[in-house]
């Protein structure tokens, strides 16, 4: 039987935000137009305390939100009516926000993001104009440098229609083996293994056994950390407003700006503690 307190370093939790629509009717890019995200997010966070006790936490906090008549309106009776009340940061009351985000901040723990920008050439060409293999792509650069470090890692997955049927994760799994297999000259990579700790494998040397669980947020708490963390960056990205990623800065390790061609060299496209994203970091619509 499990320690009730032990600590699960080879659990990952992941969610997402913004969106994959690229197309209204007759086909035609809907790229720029309000309302449809210039990006979409994949988030990943590890945590570093039993997770029952997260959990019980964030549970209570819900409980509380849903019980308390500051927060009867519209959107919080819908919710309750119809799941249950989660967090949903996009859907959250400012207030609530500030709740949520307070106690996330005392939680131990580390984010990471990979994020897609949206353009239809590549769409169509490298994901074949479908949502699963965008979401896959995304993911795959999420995992690479995992899979050589535990035996066993379990990914609690918020659900999303085809993007994560069993046949796309294990797809995206693959293409994550491939690209962490690929063969580096680790003298050129020397900077970038300093600043990231990133280690470079041989195929045989990745053994670790990936086991999926797709879930809801309403089942799984520990998911509403994550798109909490996947909203902040989400901010920087559309909106060019920081004020959320900076409050959890000091528990977001990455943030891969994963098409961001401009800025391949060096690496530049990768921000961590020390390249934070900043306003700059703000994606200029599409123009029609």
């Amino acid at each position: 039987m499990d320690n009730k307190n032990e600590i699960k370093h080879n659990h990952r939790f992941l969610d997402e935000a913004g969106d994959t629509a690229f197309y209204g009717k007759g086909k035609t890019s809907i790229l720029g137009s309000a309302g449809v995200s210039n990006c979409f997010i994949l988030g990943m966070v590890k945590f570093k305390q039993p997770l029952p006790d997260i959990r019980a936490a964030v549970s209570e906090l819900q409980n509380k939100i849903a019980a308390d008549p500051y927060f009867d309106v519209v959107s919080v009776r819908k919710k309750k009516q119809a799941t249950g009340y989660y967090f949903h940061a996009t859907d959250d009351l400012p207030e609530v926000r500030k709740i949520f985000f307070d106690y996330i901040k005392t939680i131990d723990c580390s984010f990471e993001a990979v994020v897609g920008r949206k353009t239809v050439e590549r769409y169509e060409t490298k994901h074949k104009g479908k949502e699963q293999y965008f979401y896959a792509d995304l993911l795959s650069h999420l995992l690479k440098n995992k899979l050589h470090k535990e035996d066993r890692m379990v990914l609690h997955i918020a659900e999303r229609g085809k993007s994560t049927k069993n046949q796309n994760l294990e797809l995206a799994l693959e293409k994550s083996k491939e690209r962490l297999a690929v063969s580096t000259n680790r003298k050129n990579l020397q900077e970038r293994e300093d600043w990231w700790n990133i280690e470079y494998v041989s195929r045989k040397d990745i053994k670790t056994n990936v086991v999926f669980n797709v879930t809801q947020p309403l089942q799984e708490p520990l998911l509403n950390i994550a798109d909490y963390f996947c909203w902040a960056v989400q901010n920087v990205f559309e909106k060019g407003e920081t004020r959320f990623y900076n409050f959890l800065q000091d528990k977001i390790s990455l943030v891969v700006d994963l098409y961001d061609a401009e800025k391949y060299e060096n690496w530049k496209n990768y921000y961590g503690p020390k390249n934070p994203l900043t306003a700059e970091n703000k994606i200029s619509p599409l123009l029609h």
